[in-house]
């Protein structure tokens, strides 16, 4: 191993990411006087929270009335009873006062005529436990995670909160099983600097790019899940991995759940609404798996659009243009710049493409992370939150809007149980000079790889084996292809080539590092899919159609080692909270 320079920092809590959810957990933080430092590989505002266009769900009842009882059914129901009815219960209670926070600490939400936030429809939230659909998206236009991660990084830095920007998280420093801190690259530099800590809290976000038609920016690499793997740590429910009904066809940028919310709807070749038939209530306001399926079920049967019946209409141009103006300024703008077409006159080309991951490191609603030890255990000092985490509210499929609040309410949550957890002037621990040396020969070994394998080759070569075996239908087949086919992807790292051998920007190093988080979460989200054998929520098997709730109705853990990966199981917790709401028993989930 090379001689690095290695910097060190001593701080209460380190938050690995500054997007929506650590920028939430950073600011609580600082307000209770924990000494707070924010790493993050890119500039906190170009998180990937900024392409959460169409709102944040809470029932505030502003656009008519509503419970927070009735948004836990609906997040119920979408999970397809994979969630944990006490993270549930635990993010739909907090979610209107986490809204309010919010708005006190600056994010402009567009506004009713009488002054309140505004509230729009979206895909499978009702009122009255299922029936007709409510409005309970709050919105800032269509740029509200933008403006939330704008707002946060204001209240941050007004609290004191430490930044490293442009500094890579390369691993997790621990010691018996417990974590002491974080190692990580300055890019600017080119220095190591480690990081102890009394807690770490992973908000790194999700792992989109394993996919190759992906709405996910390209810093989407889930490097938090790459980071806990390593540390021997079990990812949940990986399988689980949703589809965006609308991504621009060709492109893979999201045209925002919002579209459908004001009033758009979906067409295929023959002018039909075919949402109708799928989902005869909510219509084009389903839930995204059954959206996406939808689709893509129109496209297999040969009715979709275009030279290769590819894809379908998304239709707006029936809105109001200054409707279009004030509500969905952002889509109007990202359809003329990718296609060239006015929303206002033409409709919109639209295909399924990979969104959001349900899975990651698994914790409870305080975001504490979870592992099974003999019996399930907290995994002291670590959180995580945010798509890297796996608090078990999305289950098998996320409703669109619910995301932005899990951000906000387990960002608290986390803040406010670090608070608890830490005395101050707690003195820190010393961390093994063989974690230390661990990674950074992990390091060393990719930044001198010089065999014949470019990353962008290896990485290509997961994306398509991804794309093709375990994508919106799957089968047996195709899982077990794609569970040997990842290998080589995996084993290729060993004759990886690095051409750029310097510690400053470099991105073919970075790039390297990403790969390494990936194709480990690639194979996770493979054999976890493989040993699901059944369909719930965004994992659709052909060979397995139904829901199987006395076999599955558990939460998968995956441990990976090398190129095996170990499967394990722990229950969904059905049990809710508090006795302010009761369990909501499975059934169909029927739209």
């Amino acid at each position: 191993m090379s001689t690095y320079k290695i910097i060190d920092h001593e701080y209460d809590v380190i938050v690995v990411g500054a997007g929506g959810a650590g920028l939430r957990a950073a600011v609580g933080l600082s307000e209770s006087g924990l000494k707070t430092a924010c790493i993050s590989k890119v500039f906190p505002t170009r998180s990937h929270t900024s392409a959460a266009q169409g709102g944040i769900s809470a029932a505030l009842g502003n656009a008519g009335e509503d419970d927070w009882r009735w948004h836990m059914y609906d997040t119920v129901k979408g999970s397809d009873w994979l969630g944990d009815q006490d993270c549930i219960e635990y993010l739909c209670k907090e979610a209107p006062k986490a809204v309010i926070e919010l708005e006190h600490y600056g994010v402009p939400f567009s506004r009713t005529k009488d002054g309140k936030i505004y509230q729009r429809a979206f895909g499978g939230m009702t009122k009255n436990y299922g029936n007709e659909p409510v409005k309970r998206t709050c919105a800032a236009a269509d740029r509200t995670g933008h403006a939330i991660l704008h707002t946060l990084y204001g209240q941050a830095l007004k609290h004191k909160t430490e930044f490293f920007i442009e500094y890579f998280a390369l691993d997790l420093l621990m010691k018996n099983g417990e974590c002491k801190g974080v190692i990580a690259w300055n890019l600017n530099e080119g220095t190591i600097h480690r990081f102890r800590s009394h807690i770490t809290i992973l908000a790194t976000g999700g792992y989109g790019k394993v996919y190759y038609s992906a709405t996910a920016a390209h810093t989407c690499t889930g490097d938090g899940n790459g980071m806990a793997l390593r540390a021997g740590l079990p990812l949940q429910d990986m399988e689980f991995v949703q589809f965006h009904p609308t991504g621009l066809y060709g492109i893979g940028c999201l045209i925002s759940e919002a579209v459908r919310g004001e009033g758009g709807f979906l067409l295929n070749s023959k002018g039909e609404r075919f949402m109708e038939k799928y989902a005869p209530s909510a219509k084009d306001l389903a839930s995204r798996d059954v959206v996406s399926r939808s689709i893509a079920i129109e496209i297999n049967e040969g009715r979709g659009i275009g030279k290769n019946k590819d894809h379908v209409h998304l239709h707006i141009e029936h809105i109001d243009p200054k409707i279009i103006e004030s509500r969905l300024p952002g889509i109007s703008e990202s359809v003329e710049t990718f296609v060239g077409r006015d929303v206002t006159k033409e409709p919109i080309p639209v295909v399924p493409t990979v969104h959001y991951n349900m899975g990651g490191i698994p914790t409870n609603y305080k975001a504490e992370a979870i592992t099974l030890n003999g019996g399930e255990k907290t995994v002291s000092g670590l959180m995580a939150i945010g798509e890297a985490a796996c608090v078990s509210v999305h289950g098998a499929n996320r409703l669109g809007s619910n995301s932005l609040i899990d951000l906000i309410v387990f960002g608290k949550a986390a803040a406010k149980r670090a608070a608890e957890l830490i005395k101050k002037n707690t003195p820190h621990e010393e961390i093994p000079k063989s974690e230390t040396d661990k990674s950074l020969d992990r390091f060393d070994k990719l930044r001198n790889g010089n065999g014949s394998n470019k990353t962008s080759e290896l990485r290509l070569s997961m994306q398509k084996t991804m794309q093709s075996k375990c994508a919106v239908f799957r089968t047996a087949k195709t899982l077990k292809e794609g569970v040997e086919e990842i290998k080589k992807p995996f084993n290729g790292m060993q004759s990886i080539s690095v051409k750029d051998k310097s510690l400053i920007f470099n991105t073919d190093l970075m790039e390297a590092l990403e790969f390494d988080n990936l194709i480990r979460q690639a194979m996770t989200t493979l054999e976890s899919a493989n040993s699901r054998k059944e369909s719930r929520g965004a994992h659709a098997r052909e060979d397995y159609p139904s829901r199987d709730d006395s076999n599955y109705m558990k939460h998968t853990l995956s441990w990976q080692n090398g190129n095996e990966i170990k499967i394990n199981y722990r229950p969904v917790k059905l049990s809710t909270l508090t006795n302010d709401v009761q369990t909501f028993p499975p059934k169909e989930r029927v739209y």
